[in-house]
């Protein structure tokens, strides 16, 4: 029987996943999850001169002389047009011939510029549509205009911040049940951190390979992994195979591992997280961690 149902005082592990898979949150969404204002600003800083240069095209009507004539006397603008097109690259390639299929790069990191490059740049302003809102006055201020295309380009790693929150949520059971107890944990723990700070050693399987959590309970070690999953997906499943095999891989070692996994995502998904739980001894979400259970687990 699954060491939680003992636990929990559980008839069997029927009764345990269902309290499981009726328990997950649908969101952990908190202030810091919608922009990283911090990068955001720190982006802005480093073209904050330029950007108020190019200031200078808005209402000019001939925006490709003025660019040019721009460019010449001050090439350093360059460097904020990735930003001003939404996009972290520091050249492009435009395809220009779509018979030959013939490419036109377009760098924008070069402190010195030809007069020929300088042309080339400021038909790139016109052509990528900068040009229209300058001449237009579509926009009244392009550090304003920078800062929200960042902002925009900054929701590209909500993704990313999902599982960072989730870290963050877990890391404060963490590090509370550690402290009542006595007990000692390192976040995203290595091999060599295992080794430097508590002197035991840990077979890995890849160089790479890097815990959430490890927790030493005299000289016994547990290992935490957690995500979140808001949708479903092959993710899911992928996650469950692998955690299978690293359940089986440290417990080779005498390791305990500990899954903590919530979302949404996985009403839709059930099947493979029911083989991780059949062949585990610990599968958790935030509920559980809610009352207490990793405490129990570790006392």
């Amino acid at each position: 029987m699954n060491k939680l149902c003992n636990l929990l005082n559980l008839k069997n592990e029927d009764e345990l996943f269902d309290k499981i898979k009726h328990s997950f949150k649908e969101k952990i969404t908190k202030w810091d999850y919608f922009v990283n204002w911090l990068k955001v600003f720190s982006n802005i800083k480093p073209i904050e001169k330029e950007l108020n240069l190019l200031n200078f095209l808005i209402g000019k009507e001939d925006i490709e002389k003025e660019a040019f004539d721009l460019i010449k006397q001050y090439p350093e603008v360059v460097k904020a047009f990735p930003t001003l097109i939404a996009i972290r690259e520091k050249s492009v390639d435009i395809l220009i011939d779509t018979k030959k299929f013939i490419y036109k790069n377009y760098s924008f990191t070069r402190k010195k510029l030809t007069d020929e490059e300088c042309k080339e740049l400021a038909y790139f302003v016109v052509n990528s549509g900068i040009g229209e809102i300058l001449r237009d006055k579509k926009v009244k201020n392009l550090v304003d205009y920078a800062t929200g295309i960042e902002v925009g380009l900054d929701s590209n790693g909500r993704k990313n911040r999902g599982g960072t929150l989730m870290e963050s949520l877990v890391e404060e059971f963490v590090a509370d049940t550690c402290q009542n107890l006595g007990l000692q944990y390192l976040a995203q723990a290595t091999s060599k951190k295992i080794k430097q700070h508590w002197g035991l050693d840990v077979i890995v399987d890849k160089s790479s390979r890097q815990l959430d959590f490890a927790i030493n309970k005299n000289g016994k070690l547990f290992f935490i992994e957690c995500n979140f999953y808001g949708g479903g997906g092959s993710k899911l499943k992928s996650t469950a195979t692998e955690y299978i095999e690293m359940n089986r891989y440290w417990n080779k070692q005498g390791i305990e591992f500990i899954w903590i996994t919530d979302g949404a995502g996985w009403k839709s998904t059930l099947k493979p997280l029911r083989e991780y739980f059949d062949k585990a001894d610990y599968l958790l979400n935030l509920e559980m961690l809610k009352n207490n259970i990793l405490t129990e687990i570790l006392k």
